[in-house]
């Protein structure tokens, strides 16, 4: 299955960082292109006052894993990097993983929603994946990854 992944880090040597979950998920990839995003510099949201600022990217792999053990891999990873296991939930971060989608699988569990219920409103995912991925169109989506983030874009610059 293709599955999705936002990264983000806000804290220590973010360039490091996201290089260093890369590498790492490239550890499960399997198959096929294995695509990766450019860095974007973007502004906190949702964060307490003074965080600093995010690097991002999104990339897309080839896995077996099912969802969750997926979930469960990119947490042990945001450990490893020092994000606590217990956390405040927009508490600046060295290492944030998001699983995005998984291929046009719909999932509503406690632990994880796919597709990512928030990602068609956050330029900093949007922008990312777009550059990979810019036709890719998600379940219950009515646009495209392109589509959204310009709609984004445009209400950005207002």
């Amino acid at each position: 299955m293709r599955a999705g992944i936002a990264l983000g880090s806000n804290l220590g040597d973010r360039f490091a960082l996201l290089k260093y979950a890369v590498k790492q998920l490239r550890l499960i990839h399997e198959q096929g292109d294995f695509l990766t995003s450019s860095f974007l510099e973007a502004e906190p949201i949702d964060c307490p006052l003074g965080s600093p600022s995010f690097l991002n990217a999104v990339v897309e792999l080839e896995t077996s894993l099912n969802p969750l053990i997926l979930l469960k891999y990119l947490q042990k990873l945001e450990i490893e990097s020092g994000r606590p296991a217990n956390h405040d939930y927009h508490a600046p971060r060295s290492l944030d993983l998001d699983l995005l989608y998984c291929d046009t699988m719909i999932m509503d569990h406690p632990e994880l929603v796919l597709p990512h219920p928030r990602m068609t409103e956050r330029y900093f995912v949007l922008y990312p994946l777009a550059e990979i991925r810019p036709n890719l169109r998600l379940p219950s989506w009515t646009k495209s990854c392109k589509e959204y983030l310009l709609l984004i874009h445009k209400n950005y610059i207002q």
